[in-house]
């Protein structure tokens, strides 16, 4: 069971104050399905465009749009047609009012930002996230990691439904949507270096050892990576080194964003083939950092932190440059307060630390310390972060 979208209120908050709304977030995530679900002030006229006949409507564009300045105009699509940045930024100048207009984008604004021109002051961006722990019921956490978020994936009637609906959105995207966000490339190379990052899932970028195994250059697969995180598919999360004198890792940590997409590119189809793969430690700490990160979103800046001495913090949540908690992701039923967890702790100066595990119930480790259960630490920040509005 699915509950309702939790972005929905804050989007309707947006089109209330800003003249253009950026939607955001990957193909099938249920853009379009939400938008179709608002309550506008405005009638609502929606442009998808891929098709030839509404992109047709667009020749003319300034003409077409001021003759419905009184509705809610929908951009579906929006990367296909940059071009429409700058029309949108004189119309919007000429008649500034909030909800003139919703784009729906499956790259984000630095992608778009590329080839055209930027709305910033006129626009407010929200990403829509796959489901997250949050969305779904409690007991539904295993399928949800298992299949991942993508509503077509999660709501499938059986896990061989999922599994195919999954094979197909990634050929999809690697034969059509890459091209259309500008990568032009074998998508069989794309698809190899995809494949490379699931099994190297939570690891540290190297560019080099990337490009040597593919056979192409450090530019060309630092492009391949840029490409892959604007679009949604990959997060990239940055080292943790402000006001530390020791010898840190520098370079960021990769993952597959989608924990149904990772076990799909990886040949995992449920979990009997998960739990005996050496895959399931990195699965496991990429999807409870998903969970955090899209029901926190903003709230906090996210890093790791890891010295080449050996001590390791696999995610911290900073505020104003305070490391408010440090967070161990472990899948097991009996953790342990590891010795470079405590050093991270120390050398960043967390308020507190948090092991995030496959129990249920929350003890103390130390003094700062806490064993938890995923669903616990989510309902805990969440009623931290109600609190301080």
């Amino acid at each position: 069971m699915v509950k309702e979208r939790s972005i929905f209120p804050l989007l309707q908050e947006y089109l209330s104050i800003f003249p253009a709304v950026g939607l955001l977030g990957p193909r099938q995530v249920g853009k379009t399905t939400l938008v179709k679900n608002l309550k506008l002030e405005k009638e609502g006229l929606y442009l998808d465009l891929e098709k030839a006949s509404d992109r047709a409507k667009l020749v003319d564009a300034e003409l077409f749009l001021k003759a419905h300045a009184d509705k809610t105009v929908i951009l579906d699509e929006i990367q296909l047609m940059p071009e429409l940045f700058a029309e949108l930024r004189s119309l919007i100048d000429e008649q500034r009012e909030p909800g003139r207009f919703i784009l729906l984008g499956s790259a984000s604004p630095d992608l778009i930002r590329k080839s055209a021109d930027s709305l910033a002051g006129r626009i407010g961006y929200l990403e829509l996230t796959p489901f997250y722990l949050g969305e779904v019921e409690t007991d539904e956490l295993e399928k949800l990691w298992i299949r991942g978020g993508f509503p077509l994936s999660f709501l499938a009637k059986s896990d061989r439904e999922s599994q195919l609906w999954r094979q197909n959105f990634i050929k999809t995207y690697l034969e059509r949507d890459l091209a259309q966000i500008g990568l032009s490339t074998d998508p069989r190379l794309v698809e190899r270096f995809w494949m490379m990052l699931a099994n190297a899932q939570g690891g540290i970028w190297n560019a080099e050892s990337f490009a040597k195994a593919l056979g192409i250059t450090r530019p060309t697969v630092n492009r391949y990576l840029e490409f892959l995180e604007g679009s949604f598919m990959v997060r990239v999360l940055a080292p943790f080194h402000q006001n530390i004198k020791k010898r840190l890792v520098k370079s960021p940590k990769v993952f597959i964003r989608d924990t149904g997409l990772l076990h799909s590119l990886t040949g995992v189809t449920g979990m009997d083939s998960l739990i005996n793969q050496l895959l399931v430690g990195p699965s496991w700490e990429g999807f409870v950092i998903e969970q955090i990160i899209s029901t926190l979103k903003e709230e906090y800046e996210y890093y790791f932190y890891r010295t080449h001495q050996g001590a390791e913090c696999d995610l911290l949540l900073v505020k104003n440059g305070v490391v408010k908690t440090a967070i161990e992701i472990k899948n097991t039923l009996s953790p342990k307060l590891s010795k470079g967890m405590q050093i991270s702790m120390e050398d960043t100066g967390a308020e507190k630390g948090v092991i995030i595990c496959r129990i249920s119930d929350s003890y103390p480790l130390s003094e700062k310390v806490r064993a938890v259960g995923l669903p616990e630490f989510l309902v805990g920040v969440l009623a931290t972060k109600s609190e301080r509005r």
